[in-house]
């Protein structure tokens, strides 16, 4: 990526004096490139020091990993597989000082779990919105890969709504650093709001487990939907649905041939899940539930963290036919509740 930046620059140099332009002129070109290689710097130091006192250390026999302090009173959220079946963990603040903290629940399907600290006056870090992220946009990962405590790395958010390992709870995927150790930390944003929990990194098997560059991070409106239920009986209670969908652009629907430019369309349907006993399928495109519009998969996450198990769900669907054929279907799916 170097030699590449390299070459351009030296080729935008060579054009713009063969054309006339002054040596102020490539002078300001260069103090232009670097100009916006240290805002990206300031971004990325601004973030850690506004997010680090927020993020603490988590260890228990078994092993350690990270957390992220997201109230003042000191609830703190991290992954299932952190505290695994700890009752008490050992948490490490910024300040050096190591405190006892609770495990007040867990999910290991989401791998999220709650950790609360005694009672006092802690530094929190800020919530994003993760329904709203857009690929390309800043990622700043912060926590404590091989014991180094508070560790930065920056990238970018590679994806959103990703599924591995068969799972349909959507995942933010990042080129951010993520390490053993890191798990449990918190994923930020350009202004320093926390909009993923670290989870996993890729390993590839074909270079012996070396990790592939590629991690991810919970949707931090899910960890934080499930923490306050945690938090509030000690249990999860989640709508589930069974699919995997993409969003719906006007690009898209001019290269497929989409018979609309908003929407979300199945990309996969579980088995065994509401949404196939209801006869959903792939490509099916969502534009409606219960009547409100669906934009994106953002609005699914976000109209089934509200609704309770058993309810149901009315979906409008587009399912394209033969030829340029469109039906429109109205389908009722009644949503289950998610495995904990």
């Amino acid at each position: 990526m170097i030699k590449v930046a390299a070459a351009a620059l030296a080729v935008g140099v060579g054009i713009g004096v063969g054309q006339g332009l002054t040596s102020d002129g490539a002078r300001h070109g260069l103090l232009d490139a670097q100009g916006t290689q240290v805002q990206e710097e300031n971004i990325a130091v601004r973030v850690a020091r506004q997010a680090t006192p927020a993020v603490v250390s988590i260890g228990t026999d078994a092993g350690s990993g990270s957390g992220v302090i997201v109230n003042r009173t000191g609830t703190i959220i991290t992954n299932a597989h952190v505290v695994g079946n700890s009752r008490t963990v050992r948490v490490g603040l910024q300040n050096g000082q190591q405190v006892q903290g609770t495990v007040r629940g867990r999910d290991p399907s989401v791998d999220v779990a709650v950790v609360v600290l005694p009672a006092g006056n802690y530094p929190s870090a800020p919530m994003g919105d993760s329904d709203r992220l857009q690929v390309g946009q800043t990622a700043v990962a912060i926590g404590n890969p091989f014991g180094l405590e508070r560790t930065v790395t920056t990238g970018i958010v590679s994806a959103i709504n990703r599924s591995i390992d068969a799972q349909f709870e959507p995942l933010i995927q990042t080129d951010a650093a993520i390490n053993p150790g890191n798990s449990g930390g918190p994923l930020l944003d350009a202004r320093g709001q926390v909009i993923g929990i670290n989870t996993v990194v890729l390993r590839d098997p074909e270079s012996g487990g070396a990790a592939s560059g590629l991690g991810f991070a919970i949707p931090i409106n899910l960890a934080n939907e499930i923490a306050r239920q945690l938090v509030a009986t000690g249990r999860v209670r989640r709508a589930y649905i069974g699919i995997i969908t993409a969003d719906i652009n006007a690009e898209m629907a001019a290269q497929f041939g989409l018979p609309v430019q908003r929407g979300i369309i199945v990309r996969n349907v579980g088995r065994g899940t509401p949404a196939a006993a209801a006869g959903l399928q792939a490509p099916d495109i969502i534009t409606a539930i219960n009547g409100e519009a669906i934009n994106s998969s953002g609005d699914l996450r976000r109209f089934l963290r509200a609704q309770p198990p058993g309810s149901t769900a009315n979906l409008t669907v587009l399912r394209p036919g033969g030829g340029n054929r469109v039906q429109t279907l109205r389908i009722p799916v009644r949503l289950s509740e998610a495995a904990t």
